[in-house]
């Protein structure tokens, strides 16, 4: 039997994922930054104001930010002075990225169509790898990962921010409520898309508990793995070093 992988609650081939990702991510470019604003109530700038944080950019050092898209943690890492570059699988979100970016005034990021999965910059190019809500929708994330210890130099660090399960007894049952019955419905209104946002919700579900993922991570390479978890683990920050 050929391979299968998650797509959100379907179970397809490694190739039909990447495709329907695709698609979604292209249906939503336009509408991305609103929705996270609707969905979140806005959390997610605080949850990414976190994260730099964690990070720690230093002015000059390089940094890949991996499913950067729309360029919301590339305009943070940047305002630190550090050189960023922001790649994507997909070119729509980048267009949104280079466009919000023009008109803010920034320059000097680095714009690139990439798969995580197979990067095309040299082995030890940057300082930090960070990825923002994005490792979840990579086909193969043990490659991803792979990858990201690849291009890191010696004594880089690795950066994650991603949904999980929360752990907090009732606030778990009413975010699955919320969120299966009425993010699709605010993805319709909004975005003039339920699907994509069905599947992006079906998406967290399947991604690994924070334990399995912190294994994933020490598997690739790295050491002094940190899990930080966010409202019980709703969102969480893993970290690791290339030492």
């Amino acid at each position: 039997m050929s391979e299968q992988v998650s797509f959100g609650y379907e179970a397809v081939s490694p190739e039909e994922k990447t495709r329907r990702v695709g698609a979604v991510f292209s249906n939503v470019a336009r509408k991305y930054d609103v929705m996270n604003d609707a969905m979140s109530a806005g959390m997610h700038r605080l949850w990414k104001d976190r994260f730099v944080r964690r990070v720690k950019p230093q002015p000059g050092e390089a940094i890949l930010d991996m499913a950067g898209g729309t360029g919301d943690i590339a305009f943070r890492l940047a305002d630190a002075g550090a050189e960023v570059t922001v790649a994507d699988i997909n070119q729509d979100m980048l267009d949104v990225g280079v466009e919000r970016a023009m008109k803010r005034g920034i320059d000097g990021l680095v714009w690139s169509c990439q798969n995580a999965e197979k990067l095309a910059f040299p082995a030890g190019t940057f300082d930090a790898y960070t990825i923002a809500f994005g490792i979840r929708n990579v086909t193969r994330i043990d490659l991803a990962l792979a990858e990201a210890f690849r291009v890191l130099k010696f004594g880089g660090r690795f950066f994650c921010l991603e949904f999980s399960t929360t752990e907090w007894p009732g606030f778990k049952e009413a975010y699955d409520l919320y969120s299966h019955r009425l993010v699709p419905r605010l993805g319709q209104a909004i975005a003039g898309d339920a699907d994509s946002y069905r599947y992006l919700i079906e998406s967290i579900r399947r991604f690994p508990p924070m334990p399995e993922f912190a294994a994933m991570i020490r598997a690739a390479g790295f050491s002094q793995v940190k899990v930080e978890p966010i409202l019980g683990g709703l969102v969480a920050i893993h970290s690791g070093w290339k030492v």
